[in-house]
């Protein structure tokens, strides 16, 4: 073998084409609505962790769990990168007609870019949070809500931190 990209061979380097089953697809017995994300701080050092939070609540009338997903985008990068990564996800059982606020950590390190060493890079980038991939086309309703936020600072290696 002598081509070792990833580029056409994984969901996450697809490219426009999207795969048939994407992670988290899949039918529910009811409905569920995101709102309220918040990525603090929105603009960050480095080397620091990005905290999220997002308000999940189940619109319809069974109880019912979801997996709720984060996926981060990088929007420049010096070397590629995938479309999305997962980076963070969780199943939630939500009653009927009520909410939950989830809290969650995106560590410095999910940010890291392979340059013959793992390496942090300033930029910006953007958070998706929802019961499935940006994107995704399925008979399942799900939103995805989306936020940016940029780093600030020097590249510099992940072992630097």
């Amino acid at each position: 073998m002598e081509n070792y990209t990833m580029e056409g061979r994984t969901y996450r380097y697809y490219g426009q084409e999207a795969p048939l089953y994407p992670f988290g697809y899949g039918l529910s017995y009811t409905t569920f609505r995101y709102r309220d994300l918040v990525l603090s701080p929105p603009v960050l050092p480095i080397c620091a962790n990005l905290s999220v939070s997002v308000v999940l609540e189940n619109t319809g009338l069974q109880d019912s769990e979801e997996v709720v997903q984060l996926y981060l985008r990088w929007e420049q990068s010096s070397v590629p990168v995938p479309r999305w990564q997962l980076v963070a996800f969780r199943r939630v059982a939500v009653l009927a007609s009520q909410e939950a606020k989830l809290s969650f950590q995106v560590l410095a390190e999910q940010r890291a870019v392979w340059e013959q060493d793992w390496r942090l890079e300033p930029g910006t980038f953007t958070l998706f949070a929802g019961g499935q991939q940006p994107g995704q086309k399925t008979r399942a309703p799900s939103e995805v809500l989306s936020a940016r936020f940029s780093v600030t600072g020097t590249a510099r290696p992940l072992r630097g931190c």
